[in-house]
């Protein structure tokens, strides 16, 4: 079933990446694809198809547990949370689609350096930020698409996409990283099941398994910060990681783009 290439005393490093991603992307609502991707790829020598697949997987561990961490902590917002879940599973399932039969990668410098550019409008707000004021976001429905399609296509985007864009909107951080964490447990699993059944069970390796044990220990501790720091601060922390994510995406991709 699974291509077991390491032993049982070389989960470790895994659990380790597994564990630093999901810490991060619990606590502010995006990352875990880009950190857990860049550490399998860079710094373990995984081949970038294993790790993307091998991703997708330990996400549907992953958000399920941080998804019902955020529940106990009461961090969801259940309206947004049924806004979002129809759309990004739809656009989630066309992605996968998308991915196993046209080069959807070339796209990607440019949705990144959009991020980039949200990234810094968060970082003036939360710097501008004196008393918080939240509204309830209304372009929810094609943003969940939009996000889910890339998240399966682009090889992640629901987090810094959706949990970026609802903030624009005035949603507030702890209510819009909740509700996108937990949502996200089932887009997921919608992916994976797409990947599944094009690819193949074979395509998902046994360092799988530490990343899904670390990813479950961090988890609550992802819904426990969000709950506990403070919405300026929150916002602060999501423009800086979205900022040096997506440049770092940029880099690594802007190469597939013709011409540069």
């Amino acid at each position: 079933m699974f291509d077991l290439g390491i032993g049982l005393d070389g989960l470790l490093p895994f659990v380790i990446v597994g564990f630093a991603a999901q810490v991060i992307d619990g606590a502010l609502g995006m990352a875990f694809g880009v950190i857990s991707q860049t550490m399998l790829v860079s710094v373990l020598g995984m081949a970038p198809a294993a790790a993307s697949a091998s991703t997708h997987l330990v996400e549907i561990f992953t958000t399920g547990a941080s998804g019902a961490s955020h529940i106990v902590h009461r961090n969801v917002d259940w309206g947004l949370f049924k806004r979002l879940v129809p759309f990004g599973v739809a656009g989630g399932i066309l992605g996968a689609y998308v991915l196993s039969n046209i080069d959807a990668s070339v796209a990607r410098p440019y949705i990144m350096l959009y991020l980039t550019g949200i990234g810094f409008y968060l970082l003036v707000k939360a710097i501008r930020m004196s008393r918080p004021h939240f509204e309830d976001p209304r372009r929810t429905r094609p943003l969940a698409m939009l996000g889910g399609f890339l998240d399966a296509a682009g090889g992640g985007g629901w987090g810094p996409v959706v949990t970026s864009n609802l903030l624009v909107q005035g949603g507030d951080p702890v209510k819009v990283i909740g509700t996108v964490n937990t949502a996200e447990f089932l887009l997921a699993l919608s992916i994976s099941i797409s990947f599944i059944a094009t690819l193949g069970i074979a395509a998902f390796s046994v360092a799988t398994v530490g990343m899904i044990i670390g990813g479950v220990i961090a988890a609550p501790f992802g819904a426990y910060l969000a709950k506990r720091v403070a919405p300026r601060i929150l916002l602060f922390a999501v423009s800086i990681v979205l900022i040096a994510t997506s440049v770092f995406s940029i880099s690594k991709a802007w190469h597939l783009v013709p011409g540069f």
